[in-house]
């Protein structure tokens, strides 16, 4: 599909990411990383930052015992971050610019729902602070035998409760690991935030800058419940 007739479509249900899409929480992960690792004697590189961005935390986790060169600690650095996290989110929780306002607009056309790597208390707190949780019908996250992103499982589970074939969905992302969940998924997919190089084409149908794009926001306005 391309952006045009994206723009033109009217999806059967919207599946949002929480953290760097509605939630301006990406910040707080990558402080949250570096405050682990501080504590382990080691500083994240840029590539290191860029490789754990929208991975469940048990893998960031994992991968920062690595970097720090405990691999043993892989369990016990998983709650730190945690904890961290928890902490700086709460301290300062912060929507994406536009993000209060699309939700709005498209929870009167469409179902949304909500398909995020992190744990469920952490989305629900940080949207409910925000006054958007009240949007979401559904709230997906990797849970019991659920597979995290870059799966499909989360989009796949999200588009069903909706009640919408895959195809018929739209998914809005903002890190390349959701890029892949929601595509293998087969969603169509929104990327929003700063274009960052990778190894391989974001499987993208369109990209903006932010939610408050206006193209975006005027497709909002004008699509029929």
């Amino acid at each position: 599909m391309t952006a045009e007739k994206l723009l033109a479509w009217t999806p059967a249900a919207i599946v949002f990411d929480c953290d760097g899409t509605l939630m301006d929480s990406e910040r707080h992960w990558e402080e949250a990383r570096e405050m682990v690792l501080r504590e382990h004697g080691t500083a994240p590189t840029e590539e290191f930052a860029q490789r754990t961005k929208g991975l469940h935390y048990r893998e960031c986790g994992r991968m920062l015992a690595e970097f720090a060169g405990h691999p043993e600690l892989a369990e016990q650095m998983t709650g730190q971050l945690l904890d961290a996290f928890r902490t700086l989110v709460a301290e300062n929780p912060v929507t994406m610019p536009g993000a209060p306002e699309l939700v709005e607009k498209a929870a009167a056309f469409a179902p949304l729902a909500i398909a995020s790597n992190c744990p469920r208390d952490v989305v629900e707190d940080g949207l409910a602070k925000a006054g958007l949780l009240r949007h979401f019908g559904h709230v997906l996250v990797p849970e019991g035998e659920m597979r995290p992103k870059p799966y499909p499982d989360v989009y796949l589970e999200a588009a069903r409760l909706c009640g919408a074939a895959p195809g018929d969905a739209l998914a809005v992302e903002d890190s390349h690991c959701g890029f892949l969940s929601a595509s293998r998924a087969g969603l169509r997919v929104l990327g929003v935030g700063p274009r960052k190089p990778v190894d391989e084409r974001p499987p993208v149908d369109l990209w903006v800058d932010t939610l408050a794009d206006p193209d975006l926001v005027r497709w909002a306005e004008t699509r029929v419940a």
